[in-house]
């Protein structure tokens, strides 16, 4: 099925912002001009900048419009099926360290079918709350043939796109399935300091894949969340028996 119109206008709105052509605190064409520009309707044109909005791209203005955020926003790894997380959600994050090619954990590897020994690419950021309070350490590991096509993946700053839209343009590969395992454990030292909590502690932690439309490995996530910042809530139906 061929995208739908506002699916092709926020596409194009994203290659602008990724280009630079909008910078960070720049305000976007108005509904108005995005009508005129590509012949729909002001609603396509809402839903368009909708779908940026719930990427974390664009922030509204008051009688100002739609501007790119000045701060990055990330959605922590898990929080993808039904229920919520109060660590899930846009949420502004801070890059840590320069990505780099390592050996993932042995868990990691599995998860993007790597033969052991296989390095992997590693991106580490601390997701925050709206006061800058640490709530989730996030580290993500992207398979070899998708670092090597993606070249801005192994550069320090954010990717104004997001990392799955700049994936999928790069590589036409797309999320089809993913697979959210959850544990509880203790805190390791590393994670401990950035989380800013003492050992012993308590975390849940979100080991989360994507893979794309042939079932192939696209990235691995691993999100570790203070217990007392993580929960989660699933309502479902209950029957009696006869």
């Amino acid at each position: 099925m061929p995208p739908l119109k506002y699916e092709l206008i926020a596409e194009d709105l994203r290659r602008r912002i990724a280009d630079g052509e909008v910078a960070p605190g720049g305000i976007l064409p108005s509904s108005r001009d995005l009508c005129e520009q590509w012949g729909v309707s002001r609603a396509t044109a809402i839903k368009a900048m909708d779908i940026l909005r719930a990427d974390g791209l664009v922030t509204p203005h008051q009688g100002r419009g739609f501007t790119v955020v000045e701060i990055p926003v990330a959605r922590p790894a898990g929080g993808r099926r039904a229920g919520t997380s109060r660590a899930s959600g846009g949420r502004p994050f801070r890059r840590l360290g320069t990505p780099e090619m390592l050996v993932p954990p042995s868990h990691v590897a599995d998860a993007l079918a790597l033969p052991p020994g296989s390095v992997a690419l590693h991106r580490a950021r601390l997701v925050q709350a709206e006061d800058g309070a640490p709530m989730s350490f996030v580290v993500a590991w992207f398979p070899p043939d998708i670092a090597e096509q993606c070249p801005r993946l192994s550069a320090s700053g954010p990717i104004a796109e997001g990392t799955t839209h700049y994936v999928r343009r790069q590589t036409g590969r797309s999320p089809a399935r993913g697979t959210d395992v959850t544990t509880v454990r203790l805190a390791t030292r590393t994670e401990a300091e950035h989380l800013g909590v003492k050992r012993p502690t308590a975390v849940a932690v979100v080991l989360h894949t994507a893979y794309d439309q042939d079932g192939r490995p696209l990235v691995c996530e691993e999100g570790v969340t203070p217990s007392g910042l993580w929960e989660l809530i699933d309502n479902y139906p209950m029957g009696m028996d006869s």
